[in-house]
């Protein structure tokens, strides 16, 4: 019995890690066309590597917030007029999209 129980341990954990897996790549997707759309708006010609200084945001701190600040200080800088709203509609648009992507690669 105790043997199964472990088992079942090993199990959750596993599907834990996949599952945190699966939600690191979704969010890094979705900060990579984050980061190609933005490039467009501030006429960036370098629209890879503005996308990696965004997926680069993410990481300061748990959230959106990071990446959010990213965009629009670098909108601000450049007089980009879209709005707040604008900008998080389009990071809640670019995850769904970037969540059917990975999931699409993942059942390759």
């Amino acid at each position: 019995m105790g043997g199964a129980f472990k088992d079942r341990e090993k199990a959750a954990e596993a599907k834990w890690a996949h599952d945190e897996e699966m939600r690191f790549k979704v969010m890094a997707r979705r900060n990579k066309l984050l980061g190609l759309w933005a490039a467009e708006f501030l006429g960036r010609t370098d629209a890879d590597a503005y996308a990696k200084d965004v997926i680069a945001s993410d990481f300061q701190e748990a959230g959106d917030e990071d990446v959010f600040r990213k965009i629009r200080g670098d909108f601000d800088a450049k007089s980009v007029a879209l709005s707040d709203h604008a900008i998080r509609s389009k990071m809640e648009e670019l995850l769904a999209v970037a969540g059917e992507q990975i999931m699409t690669e993942a059942g390759k």
